[in-house]
């Protein structure tokens, strides 16, 4: 399900208390010379903060090193660990009461584009060769680039991502960081040495080009293959084997003011012209595959990062690659944003030339829309699977009938599998929870059904909807939900942070593992469970991932002012996960469980102290390193309130 982190923030970590002491329940044991309370442990990060304005990492800068550590900071520090213990005991009871836990969204948190930021924008016809701009004196952007170069906030860095990796950079004078490739007249340097070695680099797919969207947003296309599903569908019961692959011949209605998808190639116009594809025509772009000539989906053993709304971006799914991901799913798409041809909805399903066995995941109520949706991107992205999500448990989409809300609605869910199935190419996969409420579990008699349905894959979080994501994931009714689908793999998802977790999860039969929360906090346990070991990582590493996220950030979203603040925005986001986990070296006892919450403890050095931190003017501080300094008005509350442990 988009593994939330909508929704997986709420089993994330909510402030220690003071004084907690090693061995209390739901708390991570911490050794004592590094536990602290939580008025020191503030103290002690503000205390520097001038002081390390002039040590931090240059801004922008990819070769930098860590901040060094001031010497009265060091001081403090192992005075912290020495008193640590004394201090714990010294806590009067009024502040050892427990906090009353905070619980769901911020929906009042304010939110500000990126483009706010940047008032005077440049004409992007400015920044393409020989293009004029369409609207003229109309143009609501400035044409005069003296007169945007005096509002043009510093540059961030020397050195830019975007030049540096591909040998030019599209943003030219409105680059955050053009110094590094703008000549003496303002001429937009080239390298043409590394232009040429990339032309033949594969690109990121699936995007959407200009001419379908307006034939979505103008409901010009039909739908053939999907109109003709649905018809089946309400005639009654649907087979579960098409008899016959057939082959597809669409006439274009010359008096329709429908464009049609046919399944020779793609869209066509109202007057049958196609819209032009790229690649060799092959029989499967001429003859429909039967469901039992469908490419198998094989992962069994695999890694597979979980779908993971907001934080599941490409940089950060490119990040968990690198560590050993082996199977990755875009964000949760909603199939109705998706029809209606926005921008936002489509970027979701950008797919990383790394990522090398990927699917999306789409969100949907009614079978017309769903199978629609599917028809659609079977013929204009480049996908391995196509899963549904039935686990979201968020109130927008549960009252709407979609995500856990279909385990409910047999009918529906039904005709939902079964249409999609019908017009996709691909293989169809399910993500579900337990069920709806705690109590009553549905998965075991929905798994026989989806197996008869045709689905190649089910992923089931131990979960149900009510449950959220407290409590611990009931990997005993996992273990008997796989032995009811099989012969159908299933995948078990649910509270997976370190490799002895996997390796307890797969002796449940499970076919393999999805990981969400735990890839959050610790993208390197993909490597820690194929390497059976635990990585004591270090700040100054965490910090190098950290730069990383930020290049691919900065290459999939723009090196401008609007692609810089959106990456320190998403940056932002998953720091709010990341200062949950606690080092291995501190901790008393390995492994760190998912539903224990870090108390207050000061770190081995200043940087790790302040990546514990869970005050977001301090995950602030650690995005200035990376990004520079914060737009003037700046501000930001994470999606997430403080989380349920339980």
């Amino acid at each position: 399900m988009a593994e939330d982190a909508e929704a997986a923030a709420e089993s994330g970590g909510g402030g220690g208390d003071p004084g907690v002491g090693a061995c209390e329940p739901g708390v991570a044991p911490i050794k004592a010379q590094y536990r602290t309370t939580k008025e020191r442990f503030h103290q002690y990060l503000d205390a520097d903060k001038r002081e390390d304005a002039g040590q931090e990492t240059p801004a922008g800068d990819p070769d930098g090193s860590d901040p060094a550590e001031p010497e009265a900071k060091r001081i403090r520090l192992e005075d912290g660990q020495e008193n640590g213990k004394t201090e714990v005991a010294a806590e009067s009871p009024e502040q050892q009461q427990v906090p009353k836990r905070a619980r769901g969204q911020n929906k009042s948190r304010p939110h500000v584009k990126p483009s706010q930021y940047d008032k005077e924008r440049l004409c992007p016809s400015l920044l393409q060769e020989s293009a004029t701009c369409a609207f003229g004196d109309r143009c609501r952007f400035l044409h005069d680039v003296g007169r945007y170069l005096e509002t043009k906030p510093a540059d961030l860095g020397p050195r830019c991502v975007l030049f540096d990796t591909f040998g030019r950079c599209p943003y030219s004078v409105t680059c955050r960081f053009a110094g590094a490739h703008l000549g003496p007249e303002g001429q937009n340097l080239v390298q043409e040495e590394v232009v040429a070695r990339c032309v033949h680099l594969p690109l990121v797919r699936n995007g959407l080009n200009r001419a379908l969207q307006q034939q979505l947003r103008k409901r010009q296309v039909c739908f053939e293959r999907a109109e003709q599903a649905l018809r089946r569908l309400t005639q009654g019961p649907m087979p579960v084997v098409v008899p016959e692959a057939t082959v597809a011949t669409v006439t274009p209605d010359q008096n329709s003011c429908h464009a049609q998808l046919d399944t020779a190639g793609g869209a066509s116009t109202p007057s049958g012209s196609p819209i032009s594809t790229c690649g060799p025509l092959t029989d499967e772009d001429i003859i429909r595959l039967r469901p039992c000539e469908k490419k198998r989906l094989d992962i069994s053993g695999k890694l597979y990062l979980a779908p993971l709304t907001t934080c599941g971006n490409l940089p950060f799914r490119r990040i968990c690659k690198r560590f050993g991901a082996d199977v990755t799913c875009g964000e949760m798409a909603v199939c109705t944003n998706l029809l209606q041809g926005q921008m936002s909805e489509w970027a979701l399903l950008k797919r990383h030339p790394c990522e090398d066995i990927f699917g999306v995941q789409l969100e949907g109520a009614f079978p017309d829309t769903m199978t629609k949706c599917a028809e659609l991107l079977n013929r204009t992205i480049d996908v391995d699977f196509v899963d549904i999500n039935v686990g979201c448990p968020i109130d927008l989409v549960y009252k709407k009938g979609g995500g856990c809300a279909l385990m409910n609605r047999s009918a529906k869910f039904q005709q939902i599998v079964r249409g999609v199935n019908e017009v996709l190419d691909v293989p169809l996969t399910v993500k579900m929870r337990t069920g709806v409420q705690e109590r009553v579990s549905l998965a075991h008699r929905l798994l026989p059904e989806l197996r008869d349905w045709g689905v190649a894959l089910v992923t089931l979080h131990g979960r149900s909807r009510e449950q959220r994501y407290t409590r611990l994931a009931d990997w005993p009714y996992i273990e008997q939900c796989a032995k009811v689908a099989s012969p159908m793999p299933l995948f078990g998802n649910g509270d997976i942070l370190s490799f002895e977790d996997a390796n307890c999860a797969m002796q449940t039969g499970v076919a393999g593992v999805m990981i969400a929360r735990g890839a959050l906090l610790k993208p390197w346990l993909f490597t820690e469970i194929k390497e059976q070991r635990h990585w004591d990582i270090s700040s100054s590493e965490r910090l190098d991932i950290l730069r990383d996220f930020t290049h691919y950030g900065l290459e999939h979203w723009g090196s401008d002012t609007q692609g810089v603040e959106r990456t320190r925005r998403f940056l932002l986001e998953w720091l709010s996960f990341l200062c949950r986990y606690v080092p291995v070296g501190l901790l008393e006892r390995l492994p760190q469980r998912i539903n224990e919450r870090p108390p207050y403890y000061l770190g081995r050095d200043h940087l790790e102290t302040l990546m514990a931190s869970q005050q977001a003017a301090d995950w602030i501080r650690i995005s200035e390193m990376l990004l520079g300094p914060v737009p003037p008005g700046f501000a930001f509350l994470p999606k997430h309130k403080a989380n349920a442990y339980k």
